[in-house]
């Protein structure tokens, strides 16, 4: 089988690798859609994402939706040809989580996640033509929800999650800083969740577009010189733009709440945050998602379309000019999808 392998930086190969056998309790995916994540970027330009370096070969890919082609032995409740997604993340060892973070399995200490080489051996992403699972990180697609769709649970998850770090928003308004994909799906969840007005702010006109599609109420040009609103609720901080702090802090209401979503760099960089004291502003961060993979399927039942944060596909074998066309700002590209699947179904 095919599969996308990054081998170092700037070095992402398509790889023949064997077909894989499931286990007692896997399945075997017959992958189809995958779509590319800033990690995925970042470990093809840089041989790293975050603190997590690569220290051999690995398979990208953890937003990715096929069909079960195979059951192991002892699985039960699935079929072969049903259509799933993947929750891509599996606690390891069995260190208890302390009182205060019961329930966030996100924040365990050793988790492997698809397409990550933070743990050695790495986790092999989904970017393949196939794919084991456990069975219990197999989420079902409801009806009407296709593969593509279902690739894309996993960031609105991602933004759900965030979007569910504040109690409530019903009634509120709220500003989300940066329209790239994660950015317009929390455009997106906060409508979902009842938010009355969503302003989104962005440098890229192409950007702001789609998180108007999204449901933006309201965008801002950053770049054409336009100034944040004030005095905001809640404020979602999806750029990761450690320069963007100043302003997103001036924006928030006194009192109000920032929801850091962006990753922040790891190293020192210079950032405005006087009025986080001075406004009592509570700024909350927000870190991928626990079981909310689970909502993201119900919202995508429910008609939540995410349909216009797609802006490219590529076939498997292009998938180095999909990274590229990614991680290029210049090409006005949002969210870009892998066909996995390189065999025309029968």
């Amino acid at each position: 089988m095919k599969a996308v392998v990054v081998h170092g930086a700037g070095d992402v190969r398509i790889d023949e690798r064997p077909r894989p056998e499931p286990a007692r309790d896997e399945v075997l995916l017959a992958m189809e859609w995958g779509g590319i994540c800033g990690s995925d970027i970042s470990y093809w330009k840089k041989g790293a994402s975050g603190t997590a370096a690569l220290a051999h070969p690995l398979v990208l890919g953890h937003e990715v939706a096929g069909r079960i082609a195979a059951l192991g032995a002892e699985v039960t409740g699935l079929s072969e040809g049903q259509p799933v997604t993947v929750h891509p993340a599996r606690p390891e060892g069995g260190d208890l989580l302390p009182e205060r973070l019961a329930g966030r399995t996100n924040l365990h200490p050793r988790v492997r996640y698809f397409g990550s080489a933070a743990l050695t051996p790495h986790t092999d992403g989904g970017f393949s033509e196939f794919r084991t699972v456990p069975a219990g990180q197999v989420r079902p697609l409801p009806d009407g929800v296709d593969t593509e769709a279902g690739a894309l649970a996993e960031p609105l998850a991602v933004a759900l999650h965030a979007v569910g770090r504040v109690r409530d928003l019903r009634g509120r308004t709220v500003l989300v800083n940066g329209a790239g994909p994660i950015g317009s799906l929390v455009v997106a969840a906060a409508k979902y969740r009842g938010a009355r007005t969503v302003i989104a702010a962005d440098l890229s006109t192409s950007s702001l577009s789609v998180a108007r599609r999204m449901g933006a109420d309201a965008v801002v040009s950053v770049s054409g010189g336009e100034e944040l609103p004030q005095d905001v609720d809640v404020v979602f901080e999806a750029s990761g733009a450690p320069a963007a702090l100043g302003p997103v802090l001036r924006a928030t209401a006194r009192g109000g709440t920032l929801v850091q979503v962006g990753n922040l760099p790891g190293t020192a960089e210079p950032s405005v945050l006087g009025d986080l004291v001075t406004r009592e502003i509570t700024w909350i961060g927000s870190y991928r998602f626990v079981d909310e993979i689970d909502d993201a399927l119900v919202a995508l039942r429910d008609g939540l379309d995410v349909s216009p944060v797609i802006s490219h596909r590529f076939p498997l074998d292009q998938a180095e000019l999909a990274l590229a066309v990614a991680a290029d700002p210049s090409s006005s590209s949002s969210k870009v999808m892998l066909r996995l699947a390189t065999a025309t179904p029968a």
